[in-house]
């Protein structure tokens, strides 16, 4: 059997433990270090606007003026997820 060190995506950290399936089925896991600003975590999205990486994008994006529709284009994801990322960090 191989084992794989998973790492949190957010500290580094590799304490983490399963935290169960998401809806679509794949296995949540949840980091145990204290510090760490997330709770839960996927390995592998099946969506490329959950990814951090493109919710990163979308804020940088926004402060350097593209609209919505242009985000939503450029980075190939539905523009509601551009609107719905910009409201949590309070953008728009």
């Amino acid at each position: 059997m191989l084992f794989k060190a998973i790492v949190c995506p957010s500290c580094q950290s590799t304490d983490i433990v399963k935290h169960g399936p998401s809806g679509e089925g794949k296995e949540r896991y949840r980091c145990r270090n204290t510090e760490c600003k997330r709770c839960t975590f996927i390995l592998n999205y099946t969506y490329k606007g959950y990814l951090p990486e493109v919710k990163e994008k979308i804020a940088e994006m926004a402060m350097n003026g593209s609209g919505i529709r242009d985000t939503a284009r450029v980075l190939r994801i539905s523009p509601s997820t551009v609107i719905s990322e910009l409201k949590k960090k309070s953008l728009v």
